[in-house]
């Protein structure tokens, strides 16, 4: 084969290599979509012309082969398990006997170890993989098997984009990590394939554990790494070790926090406990490992585990119990939505005896009958969700059936892509009372008091229809009404009364258009600056609008010219409510085009207001940092969000920075 094509096709693998790095692990694309598929249509053709494919090509990344078997690997050195702690007790047990050992060598030791400091990670829930490099080249990726033989599977671990087929290291190195499926990945997955995956563990073990790679490839997998082997390079600390993998353009998840002390580590515990609802990947835990290495030397090792690292994990959020039962609720909008009744199972202390099931084709889906043993995850604190059933072929189930008619106001139910709906909007008690507790919440008229126990009762009580009757209601209507005193009555109509001084945005928000949020709203309101213009707004012109497609601008128009929609609002307006209109001199241009993360909680600030701050400044809220965003403002404990900010070298305020910013919005 020519020399020059053998040049040029290792040249182009470098290049796509450095390019997939920058996309998928830095999302930070070098070029487009079509540069890249010129350069990667190059490589293949050449390949093609040559017959010269090199095995860790970025084109053998895609998956399609079939394997018949897998094969053993060795791995060059020993990999231990985690030792573990159900509680804090068990943790702080950890630190005594680790504070003990490094004090019984520097008291028999000159070479003294240095104090104590640790390096807390996240404990992802995956599947173990041991990468090997030999000469900078991917050798071999296995699992980790019984810590001395593995099995082979690069094949699998090459469908995973993030995983560098190169390094600049040439030494002899096994690196470890763990292979994960995002929680955005499942979900896609699930709404796409006829068979559900149940939890994005075993997802992800079941995917690299496949012998056909297109299977894996379909899975979106992503892998992080933490940890090394080898006998050739020498690290001072387990913080460089990660850096390290960095350099080699391994993918290291962005959050590592040193820590001095046992209060310290608690305090961390508890703040990942709910960070971790925040990420798009399963973790269960928090690994602690003792930061410097020699230290790590001469703690060693059981039969088992690393005397210098430990995970404390946290109670577990899956569980299995028996589905009792399915009864049908109707939102706001009509849509009837399953909700699965359960044996009771505790979780965490918390009693659970409900869980979501989205709609009927879910059901169908996931296989789900009366009687079934189910999977079921509960996550930040909401409702929980089944995941599947444990086995599809359980005796004594009954089907579930689809309803016919509303289970309120018994009016035929239709049907609208996956979901079922009650179109009786007038009188169908479930939908009022959601439109109600809509329309009176914090984003949108803000009526403080009117919980949905509250609207509850003037349906039952006071023959409350329409919100619009809420206007209606006085002192005498509400005093001898259950649990109303005079301060309580009085509260109520006033924030029923002030809630007549009202934004544009929020009573646009208020009046329950399908697919209009609170962003949604609030760009309407600053393009058409009257409800009058937003009435008469056209499809063709409501497209415009950043993030409505045609099916909600179609929905908007729908909306208002719907009779008795128009009538409502009519109505509403009669009743003296007076909204705001935006004038053009109202909205400044002082952050117009930035991106903005707030994380961390800031002193005597709500989220929202600061929110609220930078939007009628013109500027765009985030919920991730990318390297799109412009600036990050940074409170008290901002987690992972911060050291990617860092890492991407984008604009972090904090602390008097971050007030003076604030205060100079307040005062523009």
């Amino acid at each position: 084969m020519d020399s020059k094509n053998k040049i040029k096709i290792d040249e182009l693998i470098d290049k796509i290599n450095e390019l997939n790095y920058h996309y998928y692990t830095l999302d930070e694309p070098m070029v487009s979509d079509g540069e890249y598929d010129k350069l990667y249509d190059e490589l293949r053709e050449l390949e093609n012309s040559t017959g010269y494919i090199n095995a860790f090509s970025p084109t053998q990344r895609v998956g399609g082969t079939i394997l018949d078997k897998f094969e053993k690997h060795f791995h060059i050195t020993r990999l231990y398990s985690q030792d573990k702690s159900q509680n804090i007790d068990q943790l702080k047990d950890w630190i005594i006997r680790t504070k003990k050992l490094r004090d019984q060598y520097n008291n028999s030791h000159d070479d003294k170890l240095e104090k104590l400091e640790f390096l807390t990670e996240y404990k992802f829930d995956g599947l173990t993989i041991n990468l090997t490099y030999e000469n900078g080249l991917l050798k071999t990726a296995s699992t980790r098997g019984n810590g001395i033989v593995g099995e082979d599977v690069t094949k699998q671990v090459l469908t995973i984009p993030t995983i560098p087929t190169k390094i600049k290291e040439k030494s002899l190195l096994e690196i470890q990590g763990e292979a994960v499926m995002p929680l955005s990945s499942l979900k896609k997955y699930n709404e796409e394939n006829e068979i559900p995956l149940k939890n994005a563990r075993n997802a992800a073990a079941g995917a690299i554990r496949n012998l056909d790679t297109s299977q894996t490839r379909k899975r979106n997998l992503k892998a992080y790494f933490y940890q090394i082997s080898t006998n050739s390079l020498d690290f001072k600390t387990e913080e460089d070790k990660l850096n390290f993998l960095e350099e080699q353009k391994l993918p290291v998840y962005p959050y590592k926090k040193l820590i001095k002390n046992f209060d310290e580590i608690v305090k961390e515990i508890d703040y990942i406990k709910e960070e971790r609802h925040h990420i798009d990947v399963l973790t269960d835990g928090v690994v602690i490992k003792v930061n410097d290495v020699k230290t790590q030397e001469v703690l060693g090792y059981t039969n088992k585990f690393p005397r210098w690292s430990i995970a404390y994990k946290y109670d577990p959020e899956e569980y299995t119990t028996k589905l009792l039962d399915v009864v049908w609720n109707v939102g706001r909008t009509g849509k009837v939505t399953p909700s699965a009744i359960l044996e009771p199972v505790d979780f965490s202390g918390v009693t659970v005896q409900r869980a979501t099931l989205n709609n009927y084709d879910d059901i169908l889906r996931k296989k789900v009958k009366i009687g079934s043993q189910v999977f079921i995850r509960r996550s930040n604190d909401v409702i929980p969700e089944i995941l599947g059933v444990v086995d599809e072929n359980q005796e004594n189930t009954v089907e579930i059936k689809k309803p016919t008619k509303c289970p309120y106001c018994h009016s035929e139910l239709i049907e609208g892509n996956v979901h079922i709906y009650c179109p009786n909007s007038i009188s169908c008690t479930p939908q009022l009372k959601a439109r109600m507790v809509h329309f009176a919440s914090r984003d949108a008229m803000d009526i403080e008091g009117l919980s949905e126990k509250t609207v509850e009762l003037f349906i039952n009580e006071l023959d409350i229809k329409e919100i619009y009757d809420l206007y209606d209601l006085k002192y005498e209507d509400l005093i001898d009404l259950e649990s109303f005193k005079e301060k309580k009555t009085n509260n109520l109509l006033q924030a029923i009364e002030n809630s007549k001084e009202c934004d544009l945005n929020h009573f646009i928000y208020a009046i329950g258009i399908p697919n209009v949020g609170v962003k949604t709203a609030r760009d309407l309101a600053e393009k058409y600056k009257s409800l009058e213009n937003l009435r008469n707004a056209k499809e063709d012109d409501l497209v415009e609008v950043e993030d409505i497609g045609e099916k909600t601008s179609h929905d908007i128009v729908e909306f208002f010219n719907d009779k008795n929609i128009k009538e409502s609002i009519d109505k509403l307006l009669e009743k003296g409510i007076k909204i705001k209109e935006i004038e053009e001199s109202e909205v400044s241009n002082f952050l117009e085009g930035m991106k903005i993360v707030i994380t961390g909680s800031i002193e005597n600030y709500k989220r929202n207001d600061i929110k609220k701050l930078i939007l009628d400044h013109n500027g765009d809220v985030t919920s991730s940092v990318s390297k799109n965003t412009d600036l990050v403002l940074c409170g008290e404990k901002p987690g992972s969000k911060k050291e990617k900010a860092d890492q991407l070298g984008i604009k972090v305020l904090e602390n008097e920075e971050l007030f003076e910013f604030i205060k100079n919005l307040e005062e523009d």
